[in-house]
């Protein structure tokens, strides 16, 4: 199977291959705080925890899904 000359242009994504380094130490035992891809893979700090709204404690606390900014933008005025 051959690939177009465009395709063939494509670069790796860095942000996938930071990921994948971040997973190969964490499974070689070391302690990493991962920034490359989704979510950060660590507890939200107590400093910060401590400066609450009634939102985190209902657990809003992770990214929004991409379909919930559809609901969000019928809300919003047109103009």
């Amino acid at each position: 199977m051959e690939i177009s000359a465009r395709a063939a242009q494509l670069t790796p994504s860095l942000t996938l291959s930071i990921d994948s380094k971040a997973k190969a130490m964490k499974a070689e035992g070391i302690d990493v705080c991962g920034f490359g891809a989704g979510e950060p893979d660590f507890d939200t700090p107590e400093h910060i925890k401590a400066q609450r709204s009634p939102r985190w404690e209902a657990g809003f606390t992770k990214y929004t899904p991409s379909s919930a900014f559809r609901s969000c933008g019928r809300r919003l005025p047109k103009n």
